[in-house]
C-alpha cells in the first residue's frame, strides 16, 4: 500500500513543515513525491497539508484537524482501491512480489511439466506447488506489457504500443494474425477504433478438429471472418472490466461472449482461459485465450434436447418439472449423466426413483451447481453447493475433471446462454433419494450391522417408506465373529427409532422410543453426543424417508437399577454384600443419576488382609469408602476427556481421563465400562480407588527444579548478576540507607 499510495511520507513531511514554520516563519517548497507513488494524489495531499499548515493561526483547532481529515480520507481511498482490485489483479500482484528478486516487472509462473499450461501463482498454490494434483515448476517471465532488454536484469522495457494487428505478433498469437490477414480483417484491426480481441493462441488453432479448421479456412471471407469477429468486442475491455457473470455483444451479429472471473484469478470467455491478459494496443486491447470459441445461441435445456446421448436425462428432467428452470435465465453448471450412466443403476432402484417425484427432483438437483464453473476454473478440489442443498467435491487430476474424487467427466464445457454442461458416465445419487437399506449398503464401515439387520428380518423397515432412524454400530463395535442369537435379534430392534431424527435436534435427557419398546436416553457432553452407551461417530445420513446414525458401540439399553446390574454380575458379589452392610441399597435402587466405579471381587481380595479386616469391622469407614466410588452425575466413557473431575458422594473429587481408549479414575484403569442402568452407569475397576496425593509438594519441587534448571541454563550470566547484587549490597550508599532505616 505504501508503494501505491505514499500516506506515511506525506504525513511526516507535513509535521516537518510545521516544525520549520514555527522556527523560521517562512514559506516552504512542495516536497517531491517518492518514486512509485500516485503523483497526482500525493501532490494533492501535500498541497492540502501545506494549506492547512499555513492557515493554522487563523483557523485554530479546525485547521489542526484538516491534515488528520485528509489522512483519514487517504486511508479510506486506499482501502477502496485495494478492495476494488479484481481477483486476477490480486493474483498478478502476488506473482510480481514473488518475481521481483529476479528484476523489475518479472512475474512468477507455475508450469505443469509436460504441458504448455502456465498459471500466475497465488499464495496457496505457491506453497503447495501443485495444480490439479500435479507438481509444478516455478518459472519467471515478463509480466504483461513488458519485455526484456539485452544486458539488463528483469523486464525493464514496456512493450511497444502498436495497433492490434501488430500486437498479435508481439504476444505470439501469430496464427491469429495470419488468419486475420487471410480473412481481410487486417485493415480493420490496423485502423481507428477501440476493440477487444480475444485472440486464440497458436496451440488453440492447432487443437481444433481438422474438419472444423478446414471448413473455416476454405471459406475465409465468410466463415473465418465471422469466427474472428465473434472473438472481438467493439470497445476496450481490460481485465478489470471482465466481471464475473458479465456478457458483451461480439462483432458477429451481436452474439454475446460470456465472461467468468473466478476468485482464483482465472478469467474465461466462453470457458476459454485468458492466458495472456491486458496486452494494450493503440486501437484496443488483446487477450490471448487457450481455445477457439464458438457462438452461443441456445440455453442449456435446448442443448440437452439435441443430444441423443442424453435422452434418459431429458426424460427425467421433464418428469421432475425442471424444464422451465433450465430454459430461464441463470448461471448453472450441469453434470449431465449419459444414457450409459442411467443403465448402470439397478433397475429396481432406478424405477423407484423415477416413480417418486421428490426423490427424482433431488437426484437431478444434485447434478446442478448453483453457479457456472468451466473446467478451467478448477485447479484443486473444491466443495461446491448444488441446487439439492448439499455439496459436490469438484476437482481435477491433471487434465481430467473429477467429482467426489472420481474421474467420471467424459466431455467438458458445453456452453449455453444460461449455463454449462459437463457429461458424466456415472449417475450421482444423493442420500436424500435413498432408502435406509441403500444408505447402509453405501457405508462400508457399517457392513456388519447391515447384514445383521437384514438377517434379523428388519429389511421391510429399511426399504419401506416409514419415518424411522437407524442406529448403526460401526464394524469395530462387534468383537470377533458375530452370531445372531435371540438376544441379539431382540436387541437389534432397539437400534431402530420410531421417528426420523436429526442429531442436531437431540438434547440432553431426551428419550427416544424404539421398535423394541424401549426408551433410549440422550446424553450431551462437551466432546460427544451419545445415545445410552453409544456415541455418534459420523455425520447423519438423511435418506428419502429415514435417517441413519453411525455409532461407536452396540446399544445396551438399561435393564434395571444400579443394584440390579451389580447383582446380575457375579464379579460384584463382595461389593453387593458391602453395599448392603453399609446401608446403601436403597440409595442405589432409587431414582437418580449416578456413576458407579465398581470394585470387582478381585479388587477386594487384592487388599492387604489387615486393611480389609479393618474396613469390614468399621461400617462408617466402609460407607465412606463406598461413597467415594459413587459419582453424583451420569458419565459414560464417551463423555470423558483428559482431566475430567467428578464429585463423589463422599470425599473431595475423582479425576478421570482417557489414555489409549481406556478410561482411568484416579489413575486406576476401568476394566469394563458403560454397564447401563435406569438410575446410573456402572464402570468396573480392578482396584480400590484411593484419593490422589496432594499436588502442593510436587508443585513446589517442580518449581524448585525449574529455578535450578533456569540457573544452570543461564550459566555465567546468573553468577555475574549475583556478584553485581552483592556489590550493590556492600556499597556505601546501601550501607547508608540501612543506617537511615
Amino acid at each position: 500500500i505504501s508503494t501505491l499510495f505514499p500516506i506515511k511520507p506525506t504525513f511526516q513531511s507535513w509535521n516537518e513543515k510545521k516544525k520549520k514554520k514555527k522556527k523560521k516563519k517562512k514559506k516552504k517548497k512542495r516536497p517531491r513525491p517518492p518514486r512509485g507513488g500516485f503523483t497526482g494524489i500525493y501532490h494533492g495531499s501535500s498541497s492540502a497539508s501545506s494549506r492547512s499548515s499555513s492557515g493554522e493561526s487563523s483557523e485554530g483547532s479546525s485547521g489542526k484537524m484538516k491534515p488528520l481529515t485528509l489522512l483519514a480520507l487517504a486511508v479510506t481511498l486506499t482501502a477502496s482501491v485495494i478492495a476494488a482490485k479484481s481477483p486476477y489483479q490480486s493474483v498478478l500482484q502476488h506473482s510480481r512480489i514473488r518475481g521481483r528478486q529476479h528484476g523489475p516487472n518479472m512475474c512468477a509462473m507455475q508450469k505443469i511439466p509436460g504441458t504448455d499450461k502456465k498459471y500466475f501463482t497465488n499464495c496457496k498454490q505457491w506453497y503447495q506447488r501443485k495444480i490439479c494434483g500435479k507438481p509444478t515448476v516455478i518459472t519467471y517471465e515478463c509480466c504483461p506489457g513488458y519485455e526484456k532488454v539485452v544486458g539488463e536484469k528483469g523486464c525493464p522495457a514496456a512493450l511497444p504500443l502498436v495497433n492490434i494487428y501488430n500486437t498479435l505478433g508481439v504476444v505470439g498469437a501469430t496464427t491469429t494474425k495470419m488468419y486475420s490477414e487471410r480473412a481481410n480483417l487486417q485493415e480493420e484491426i490496423e485502423g481507428p477504433g477501440s476493440f477487444t480481441f480475444f485472440a486464440p493462441s497458436n496451440e488453440a488453432w492447432a487443437a481444433l478438429p481438422t474438419e472444423i479448421l478446414d471448413a473455416l479456412v476454405s471459406n475465409v471471407n465468410i466463415e473465418l471472418l465471422n469466427a474472428l469477429h465473434y472473438h472481438m468486442v467493439n470497445k476496450r475491455l481490460t481485465s478489470e472490466d471482465l466481471k464475473h457473470g458479465s456478457s458483451f455483444p461480439s462483432m458477429y451479429q451481436d452474439f454475446d461472449v460470456h465472461i467468468q472471473h473466478y476468485p482464483s484469478g482465472i478469467v474465461t470467455v466462453n470457458c476459454a482461459r485468458l492466458v495472456k491478459t491486458d496486452q494494450h494496443a493503440t486501437n484496443g486491447i488483446v487477450h490471448v485465450v487457450d481455445r477457439v470459441i464458438t457462438a452461443i445461441t441456445n440455453n442449456v435445456h435446448s442443448f440437452l434436447e439435441t443430444e441423443d446421448e442424453l435422452e434418459s436425462l431429458q426424460t427425467a428432467i421433464a418428469a421432475a418439472g425442471l424444464t422451465a428452470m433450465l430454459e430461464n435465465e441463470g448461471s448453472y453448471t450441469i453434470f449431465a449423466p449419459t444414457n450409459e450412466a442411467f443403465r448402470k443403476i439397478p433397475q429396481e432402484m432406478l424405477d423407484r426413483i423415477l416413480g417418486d417425484p421428490v426423490a427424482l427432483k433431488d437426484l437431478l438437483n444434485y447434478h446442478i451447481l448453483k453457479n457456472l464453473h468451466c473446467s478451467e476454473s478448477i485447479v484443486a478440489g473444491t466443495p461446491l453447493e448444488t441446487l439439492q442443498g448439499t455439496v459436490l467435491e469438484v476437482g481435477c487430476d491433471g487434465n481430467e475433471m473429477t467429482l467426489n474424487g472420481k474421474a467420471i467427466v467424459t466431455e467438458k464445457d458445453k456452453l449455453g446462454t444460461n449455463g454449462v454442461v459437463h457429461y458424466i458416465n456415472e449417475l450421482l445419487i444423493p442420500d436424500s433419494a435413498k432408502t435406509l437399506k441403500e444408505l447402509a449398503e453405501g457405508s462400508p464401515q457399517v457392513s456388519t450391522a447391515t447384514k445383521l439387520f437384514l438377517d434379523a428380518g428388519l429389511g421391510p423397515h429399511l426399504t419401506g417408506s416409514e419415518a424411522v432412524t437407524l442406529i448403526a454400530p460401526q464394524n469395530d463395535a462387534f468383537k470377533g465373529s458375530v452370531t445372531l442369537t435371540p438376544a441379539l435379534r431382540k436387541g437389534l430392534r432397539n437400534h431402530i427409532l420410531k421417528n426420523k431424527f436429526s442429531s442436531k435436534s437431540l438434547y440432553h435427557g431426551q428419550e427416544l422410543e424404539t421398535l423394541g419398546g424401549n426408551k433410549l436416553r440422550v446424553f450431551v457432553y462437551r466432546n460427544n453426543l451419545c445415545i445410552e452407551n453409544a456415541c455418534i461417530a459420523g455425520h447423519d445420513k438423511n435418506g428419502r424417508y429415514a435417517t441413519m446414525f453411525t455409532v461407536d458401540k452396540v446399544l445396551a439399553p438399561p435393564m434395571g437399577t444400579v443394584m440390579d446390574v451389580l447383582k446380575a454380575d457375579s464379579r460384584f458379589s463382595i461389593l453387593v454384600d458391602n453395599i448392603q452392610k453399609a446401608g446403601l441399597t436403597e440409595l442405589l435402587n432409587k431414582k437418580g443419576a449416578y456413576t458407579i466405579f465398581a470394585p470387582t471381587n478381585d479388587a477386594f481380595r487384592a487388599m492387604a488382609p489387615a486393611d480389609l479386616n479393618k474396613l469390614m469391622r468399621d461400617p462408617r469407614e466402609l460407607t465412606q469408602v463406598l461413597k467415594y466410588h459413587i459419582g453424583d452425575e451420569f458419565l459414560i466413557s464417551g463423555g470423558v476427556t483428559s482431566h475430567v473431575r467428578v464429585k463423589p458422594l463422599s470425599g473431595d473429587k475423582l479425576e478421570l481421563g482417557m489414555r489409549n481408549a481406556t478410561m482411568y479414575v484416579n489413575r486406576v484403569p476401568v476394566i469394563d465400562a458403560d454397564m447401563m442402568a435406569t438410575n446410573g452407569v456402572v464402570h468396573a475397576v480392578g482396584s480400590i480407588i484411593k484419593p490422589l496425593p496432594p499436588k502442593t509438594v510436587s508443585d513446589q519441587a517442580d518449581s524448585s527444579s525449574t529455578r535450578r534448571t533456569s540457573a544452570v541454563r543461564a550459566g555465567p550470566q546468573v553468577v555475574k548478576n549475583e556478584d553485581l547484587f552483592q556489590k550493590v549490597l556492600n556499597s556505601r550508599s546501601s550501607r547508608t540507607m540501612s543506617r537511615v532505616q
